[in-house]
């Protein structure tokens, strides 16, 4: 099994490997693609150095699964290239999320959905990916008529230049901004760039891709995106309106009983999801459940994940294990 990583150096890129060490998947050669800038260089995978290559030398090698993370640019131009050799390419950017021809995959929800034909695959927005792994078990039983969410964003998803911006603030020093404003400090609602209808194409993705995984365009949903100065995780605020009548204990237990998904709600010990403590975990933490105080069958939950791992890198990789294990290649 020979696996390309488009994007070996960048932060998710190296997140990926991290993950596809741990998963131990069955990987016969590794090909880390980089930049011009850092090809010759060398990464280091399971206690082997290995030598970065260009997208070039990489689609010569025909590898089985391409894992793409270098951005909606790239792989507009090059998904299609490996596809003509065969290769099954598995995207973590917006390229391909909202063409109708490519499936948007989070595996536990419509994993079962993927044939031989689909050579290109996206991967969801990070925000998404964790809201509908909380809420998916949820729509299963009780169908869910309204969602609205506010997410409160780790810089990290907007990478190592919103880090060193973050960095650079807090010792004060000038540097280059990732954001229009100082983040030190503050929380920023504009996530992405403003579209005419005054939402962000962050807070539409959650519109959009959240139609399509579900498959269900009938669910109402608003959505606030802001970024706040923290580097662990995201966080979301849900509140969510259901079909069918149900209570906090039933909810409580479907989450329980759900896979990737641990729930953490004890507030008479102060115990609720929290980025720092989701930091390195492929899991998605929900807690706060409680019933709407003023509307019928509605309830809020506050969810939290790790936007690096579960919301990019490994969604990724377990897309690439599903297909493995189900021989769909």
């Amino acid at each position: 099994m020979k696996i390309a990583l488009i994007g070996a150096t960048g932060m998710v890129g190296s997140v990926m490997l991290k993950v596809l060490y741990e998963r131990k998947l069955p990987i016969s050669e590794l090909i880390p693609v980089a930049s011009d800038k850092s090809v010759g260089k060398e990464i280091t995978f399971n206690g082997k150095k290995i030598k970065i290559v260009s997208l070039d030398e990489s689609i010569n090698l025909r590898p089985h699964i391409a894992l793409f993370s270098a951005g909606a640019s790239i792989s507009k131009e090059w998904a299609p290239k490996f596809q003509k050799v065969g290769t099954t390419v598995i995207d973590n950017s917006s390229a391909w999320r909202m063409d109708p021809k490519i499936k948007l995959i989070i595996p536990e929800i419509n994993g079962k959905i993927l044939t031989t034909k689909d050579k290109i695959i996206a991967n969801p927005n990070c925000s998404t990916i964790q809201m509908l792994v909380a809420l998916s078990p949820i729509h299963k039983l009780f169908k869910i008529k309204r969602i609205v969410v506010s997410t409160y964003q780790s810089i990290t998803g907007t990478g190592v230049k919103a880090v060193k911006q973050l960095e650079n603030e807090f010792n004060n020093i000038e540097g280059e901004m990732a954001y229009p404003h100082q983040i030190h400090k503050n929380a920023i609602p504009h996530c992405d760039d403003f579209t005419q209808n005054g939402y962000t194409k962050e807070e539409m993705k959650l519109v959009n891709e959240t139609h399509k995984i579900l498959d269900d365009y009938s669910i109402g949903i608003s959505s606030t995106a802001v970024r706040i100065p923290v580097i662990g995780g995201h966080s979301e605020s849900i509140n969510i309106s259901l079909e069918n009548r149900t209570n906090v204990k039933e909810i409580k237990e479907v989450l329980k009983n759900s896979f990737g998904i641990v729930v953490e709600d004890d507030i008479v010990n102060n115990v609720y999801p929290m980025p720092l403590n989701c930091e390195g975990s492929d899991e998605v933490y929900v807690g706060r459940i409680r019933k709407d105080l003023y509307e019928e069958n509605t309830f809020n939950l506050w969810v939290v994940s790790d936007n690096l791992r579960k919301g990019a890198a490994t969604n990724t990789i377990q897309i690439a294990q599903h297909l493995i294990n189900n021989s769909i290649l």
